[in-house]
């Protein structure tokens, strides 16, 4: 290696030893339990103090795409209080398995609640239920069938059609009464819906027992690691259950720690995909230059992604892979890359000549990756190691995947010199394109898959990181075997944020 990518190596590495540092120690008992009630397994963290007794409970539920484990800045706020936090993953996210259905989430809520009360692991006076998003929906409804201390919902999933949301863009219809001593929290920097409907939700009771606050620049995900929300919860919890004042608020190392070693494991990356691409050779393959003008592609990508939304509407093929909503997105590419394809035949026929060796590169250096990613994440902020039920999806949608990269590299051609960031941006604004028809399917077409909405910050940071890397493979190698790499990262991604159903 030169020494500037040593350099980068080392401060990587410098980074992910400071960012776990950072995120491991824990002043928190924790442990994880498989709880079986109602015949939902529910792998359930139980977060309190490493001394003295419990002055009461909370039971946290997380929302839709996320886990047990990014709630855990606020479950120790919780537990800071001497409360004792159960905090499980929802069926088909985490470490539980599947079927995921929002009304078999909220089933499998009350059948925890029930099972911790039957066995006189909580007492209903001194519990609290709360939650995130769809969590906070969930939190709520349940609330107002079973007789608990109080509520706090934070962001809570909207279950009215008002304030432009649309009825098929509820995960639940039918909102029940808010019982009382309720909290409702929401971000200033959220949808003006969710806003909207939060506000609602406080007015509907008007005895005095529920409170409304609208936390400053926040956001719908950074409410999780929000100090005022912490604070609001930890006065809310006092109020309720006549705890003592508490100053102290959990530490916020674990999520500097997971980001800063994420950060480091980028600056590796670089380094690692060029020695595992080994020497440009030869291999370069002039017929994957420039294919057709920047104005065709944009045309191109524009009518087939509009095409085949409108074909998704009455027909989605990949309903077998079973993942919430993830079964569009991956029938969307499927149909796209196979189109591309077709058109593009001859050109991908040369592209598709790479030699086995650097076939087997691309593969080698995609996994690690994946592996090194997602075993950060599950260490540190979210669970992301990928489970048996999803590694056994990994080889069906790494196929699925594969035509629209394949083409994408195709299309894109080499990394010319002084090129890389031009070829960049020209990759994002492709996928720009075909994500604003997504939007359009959601947004005007009625279609219901709302999570492609909620996951676009996600989807957004993923793209970069993922096309910056496959430039960069693509660079070293002169091959478009790099699309194979692409394909790996993509769908352990995609196994990580759908929840399986």
């Amino acid at each position: 290696m030169k020494s500037p990518q040593i350099v980068r190596a080392i401060a990587g590495v410098l980074l992910s030893a400071a960012g776990l540092w950072l995120a491991l120690p824990t002043p928190y008992r924790e442990r994880t339990f498989l709880i079986d009630a109602g015949g939902c397994r529910l792998e359930t963290t139980i977060v309190e103090k490493q001394v003295g007794g419990s002055q009461g409970s909370v039971l946290l539920f997380h929302g839709i795409s996320a886990n047990k484990k990014i709630m855990s800045y606020l479950a120790r706020g919780f537990a800071g209080q001497g409360l004792r936090v159960y905090v499980p993953d929802l069926p088909g996210h985490g470490r539980t398995p599947g079927p995921f259905s929002p009304a078999r989430a909220e089933q499998c809520g009350e059948a925890l609640l029930r099972e911790l009360l039957t066995r006189g692991m909580i007492d209903p006076d001194r519990t609290i239920l709360a939650g995130h998003s769809m969590g906070g929906a969930i939190a709520e409804r349940i609330a107002s069938r079973v007789p608990i201390a109080g509520l706090i919902a934070i962001s809570p999933a909207p279950m009215r059609a008002a304030h432009g949301v649309t009825a098929e863009k509820l995960f639940f219809s039918d909102p029940p009464m808010l019982p009382p001593h309720s909290l409702v929290m929401i971000g200033s920097l959220e949808l003006e819906s969710m806003r909207g409907d939060a506000t609602d939700l406080a007015a509907s009771r008007s005895d005095g027992t529920v409170k409304y606050l609208e936390i400053p620049g926040a956001s719908h995900v950074s409410v999780l690691f929000n100090r005022s929300v912490v604070r609001a919860s930890q006065e809310w919890s006092a109020q309720i259950l006549h705890l003592p004042p508490t100053a102290a608020w959990p530490s916020h190392g674990p999520l500097i720690g997971g980001l800063s070693g994420f950060i480091g494991l980028l600056l590796i990356a670089g380094p690692f995909l060029r020695e595992a691409a080994g020497k440009n050779g030869s291999e370069e393959i002039a017929t994957t230059g420039t294919v057709i003008g920047v104005p065709r592609l944009f045309l191109e990508f524009a009518a087939a992604s509009l095409l085949i939304v409108l074909l998704s509407r009455f027909w989605i093929p990949l309903k077998a892979i079973r993942l919430f909503q993830g079964d569009y997105l991956a029938s969307f590419l499927l149909l796209f890359g196979v189109l591309l394809v077709v058109v593009h035949w001859s050109c991908v026929r040369s592209a598709l000549s790479s030699s086995p060796r650097r076939l087997l590169a691309a593969g080698f250096a995609g996994i690690v990756l994946l592996l090194l990613a997602t075993a950060w994440f599950d260490l540190t902020i979210y669970e992301a190691w990928l489970t048996g039920a999803k590694w056994m999806r990994f080889p069906f949608l790494l196929i699925v995947l594969l035509p629209y990269l394949i083409a994408e590299e195709t299309l894109l051609g080499l990394v010319r010199p002084g090129k890389r960031g031009r070829r960049l941006a020209l990759a994002l604004s492709l996928r720009l394109i075909a994500w604003g028809a997504l939007m359009a399917g959601v947004l005007i077409l009625h279609n219901g898959e709302i999570l492609m909405g909620l996951l676009s910050p996600y989807m957004a940071v993923f793209n970069l990181v993922q096309r910056s890397a496959m430039d960069l493979l693509r660079n070293a190698t002169g091959s478009a075997a790099t699309a194979l790499f692409g394909a790996i990262l993509q769908a352990g991604f995609c196994l990580v944020i759908f929840p399986l159903t």
